[in-house]
This record gives C-alpha cells, structure tokens and sequence, in this order.
C-alpha cells in the first residue's frame, strides 16, 4: 500500500524555502532539508485542503497561494522499519507550486518534526534534498521556463 502525500515548491524571488525535518516516523533523525510535505489525513476536505493543513502544520504560515500542481510527483519506498510502524511501503507525494504571501515573521517550527525553515537561493537546494526530491526539483528547474 502507498501513502498519498502532499508538498510545495515555495518559491518567493529566486530563492525555496525548505524546512530543517529532525523527526522520521522513527522517532529522531539526523536532521534534513527538504520540501513541506506530509500524508493525506481521511478528515481532509481535498489534497489542496491537506497540502494547506500541511504548510501551517510544517511552517506556522496560512500566507499561501496554491498556484498549480505538478505533472511529477515525488515516489519512494519506506525503509523496512517505517513500513511496519506506518502500514505503507512507500509513498507518493503530489507536489505543487505555491506563493508566500507573508514577510517571514510568520515562518517558525510548530512541532519538533521541524527545528528551522529557510530560503535558499536556487543553487543551493538540489544539493540539500534526498535524491528523490533532487531529481522532482532538477526536472522543474529544467523545465520551469516552459510552462
């Protein structure tokens, strides 16, 4: 069974925002960079409403805009332990473009899933993300111009 699951590209000027995750469905990780994201819940009214929920769970903010989805998605495979405790092999994240509408006082941590949310300049954030998401967020590099 795969988890569906939401996320955002952020992008304000020409800089991400990408949030420090610190905790795993393991308990506590190392601590990585990557996307807003997060599971569709049953009690979400549609995947916009969750990816919303998910942006104020992960950041603190409600200053967003959804703009489009992506074609794209983001798939992977759980590792076996995350397999058992979740009950899903894998995932499968839809992702979609998103304003920030705030001025950045709004953005903090609501959980200890997240220790810190940051911009990065564009060539910083491929090299900062899972592969996975490198290879999501290099292919909307590559093609973002043609939309």
């Amino acid at each position: 069974m795969i988890r569906m699951a939401v996320g955002a590209v952020i992008q304000k000027d020409d800089e991400f925002l990408l949030v420090h995750k610190v905790k795993g469905a393991q308990g506590k990780i190392k601590g990585t960079w990557d996307f807003p994201k997060g599971g569709v819940e049953p009690q979400d009214e549609s995947i916009e409403a969750a990816l919303l929920r998910e942006l104020e769970e992960e950041t603190g903010s409600t200053k967003y805009t959804i703009t489009k989805p992506f074609k794209d998605k983001i798939a992977f495979r759980f590792d076996p332990i995350t397999q058992e405790k979740l009950g899903f092999q894998g995932q499968e994240t839809t992702m979609y473009l998103v304003e920030y509408a705030g001025d950045g006082t709004d953005l903090k941590p609501q959980d200890d899933e997240i220790d810190d949310i940051r911009w990065f300049p564009i060539d910083h954030v491929a090299p900062l993300l899972f592969p996975e998401a490198r290879m999501f967020f290099k292919s909307y590099v590559l093609v973002r111009g043609e939309d």
